[in-house]
């Protein structure tokens, strides 16, 4: 997917939102979006989700299976949780409920399954939010600060499943003021400010000043490491390397 000379404004005679924007995502990556807050961001994301429409330019070959998922989650709707997911299968082409069910137990949602969504509380309702934009393996997946409520063990998964979404070859665009996913390996980072979009972020800009660093060696277990690393990911620390320890 690509934008291709994308301009954006909220209103005719307001200041540009966005300007000039040329830019790819390509199959596989995951583009972490940087920047203020009133940056443009979120915007950038509806835009490329499909949930705005460019003032001018164009939004080019986006993948058939989008997922989307803003920052709020909109639960003032007359549905339980299971109730609303199914439909979204529906309205997916999926047939049954293997893939309702599946997410409902991964992302911890079972005893919610029978509650209205407006009674959600705003971490549970991001995770419903979380559970239809992965009812198919999407091509894109949009996630704006998809932390925002989440608990500790439903944070840990956001990294996971951005790398299988990556790993089956789809790509993800994430946007992330607290750094939680900037432990990723090869994600790329952009940044919005003056309504210009660049494609060569450093590093430094999503961790924080290193100088506040404090350097903390663990050991765990080989079976546990791939679940530890993406749990220190997930509470936005980075990840400087791993070992295996040598026998004595």
């Amino acid at each position: 997917m690509r934008f291709d000379q994308v301009h954006f404004r909220y209103a005719r005679r307001l200041p540009w939102t966005l300007q000039a924007v040329d830019a790819e995502v390509a199959p596989g990556r995951t583009i972490v979006v940087l920047g203020r807050n009133g940056a443009g961001k979120s915007t950038l994301l509806q835009l490329a989700a499909g949930v705005l429409r460019p003032s001018r330019g164009a939004v080019r070959d986006r993948p058939a299976v989008v997922g989307w998922v803003p920052e709020r989650f909109p639960a003032d709707q007359p549905f339980t949780t299971q109730q609303y997911l199914t439909a979204m299968s529906a309205l997916r082409g999926l047939r049954g409920t293997t893939e309702v069910d599946r997410w409902i137990e991964r992302l911890g949602l079972a005893e919610h399954r029978h509650t209205r969504l407006s009674a959600l509380s705003k971490g549970t309702a991001q995770k419903v939010g979380l559970a239809q934009a992965l009812l198919r393996p999407p091509g894109l997946l949009v996630l704006d600060e998809p932390w925002e409520g989440l608990d500790a063990h439903a944070r840990t998964l956001i990294p996971e499943i951005v790398t299988e979404v990556t790993a089956a070859g789809g790509a993800v665009l994430v946007s992330d003021h607290r750094g939680e996913i900037a432990g990723l390996p090869d994600a790329i980072r952009w940044r919005v400010a003056d309504a210009t979009l660049s494609t060569h972020a450093a590093v430094t800009e999503s961790v924080g000043d290193p100088s506040d660093d404090v350097v903390i060696e663990i050991a765990v277990r080989r079976a546990d490491a791939e679940r530890a690393v993406a749990r220190l990911s997930a509470d936005g620390h980075r990840i400087l390397g791993v070992r295996e320890e040598q026998p004595r």
